[in-house]
């Protein structure tokens, strides 16, 4: 695979290279990819991360007492998923 970078990015690279920090430029990219992958998965949520959230939403609107105008935090998720 032939990639090419920007003279920005190309000049972070080698001057990462040249510190000694890494061996390569395809380390450097191994290790910003290992980074941006973990961001990116790491970002995506769980059942366990949503059914979290909606506990905290009804905790907060009970402890505020808030209402959602008559419908479900059920009804309101459906609506905000794309």
């Amino acid at each position: 695979m032939t990639v090419h970078l920007s003279p920005r990015i190309e000049r972070i690279v080698e001057d990462t290279v040249r510190s000694g920090e890494y061996r390569s430029a395809e380390e450097v990219l191994s290790e910003a990819l290992s980074v941006w992958q973990a961001r990116h998965t790491a970002a995506e949520p769980t059942g366990d991360d949503r059914q979290a959230a909606i506990e905290r939403l009804k905790n907060f609107g009970k402890t505020h007492h808030l209402s959602l105008g008559g419908i479900t935090i059920k009804q309101l998720r459906d609506e905000a998923r794309p």
